[in-house]
C-alpha cells in the first residue's frame, strides 16, 4: 500500500502523488473500501480517484534515484523492438507501454527513433503513429526519470543523452 506523499506510476496517466488514502463520501460508493485520491503530478487540476486494490490499473512506486541513473547508464544495452510493419508496431508499442516499465519505454524511443533516420534517409516522413508514440515514451519517461532524480523533465533529455555519451566515450 503506497502512502500520502507517495509518487506513483498510475498506468499510462504517468506519475501521480498520493493525495489522501481513505474511503470516499460519494452516494454509490461503497463506504468500507479504501480509495486513493491522486493528483498527476504534471496535469494540474486534475484528481483521479481509485480503489487501492485496482486490479485493473497498473500502480507502481517511481523507480529510485540510484535506479535511474543504472537505467541510463544501462541504456545501450537495451533492445529495440522488432517491427514488422505499420500495424505491428502500433501493436507493439501498445504492449510496451501498457507494461508501464521505463526499459519498455527506452525499446520504444529507440525503435521509433532508428525507424525516423531509415525513413528520412530513404526520402520519407516519419508516420504520425511513430511520432505519437514517440512522444508519448519521452514524456512518460522523462516525467518519471525528472522526479527520480530531482530535475526539471525538461532537462532530463538532455541529461541523459550527455550521460550515455559520457559512458560511451572513449575517455568514459
Amino acid at each position: 500500500m503506497f502512502e500520502v506523499n507517495d509518487y506513483i506510476v498510475y498506468g499510462n496517466i504517468g506519475v501521480c502523488k498520493v493525495e489522501k488514502i481513505g474511503t470516499l463520501d460519494t452516494e454509490g460508493v461503497p463506504k468500507d473500501r479504501i480509495y486513493y485520491t491522486l493528483c498527476p503530478y504534471y496535469t494540474k487540476g486534475n484528481t483521479i480517484f481509485t480503489p487501492a486494490d485496482n486490479q485493473k490499473v497498473l500502480m507502481r512506486p517511481i523507480i529510485s534515484k540510484e535506479e535511474a541513473l543504472k537505467l541510463i547508464d544501462n541504456i545501450k544495452e537495451i533492445e529495440a523492438l522488432w517491427i514488422d510493419d505499420e500495424k505491428s508496431g502500433a501493436i507493439k508499442y501498445k504492449e510496451a507501454f501498457s507494461k508501464c516499465d521505463c526499459k519498455e519505454l527506452i525499446r520504444i524511443i529507440k525503435t521509433i527513433y532508428v525507424r525516423k533516420q531509415s525513413r528520412i534517409a530513404e526520402g520519407k516522413k516519419v508516420t504520425m503513429g511513430d511520432e505519437k508514440y514517440f512522444h508519448m515514451a519521452e514524456d512518460s519517461l522523462y516525467g518519471e526519470l525528472a522526479i527520480a532524480l530531482h530535475m526539471d523533465k525538461e532537462e532530463v533529455k538532455e541529461f541523459v543523452v550527455k550521460r550515455v555519451e559520457q559512458r560511451t566515450s572513449p575517455q568514459g
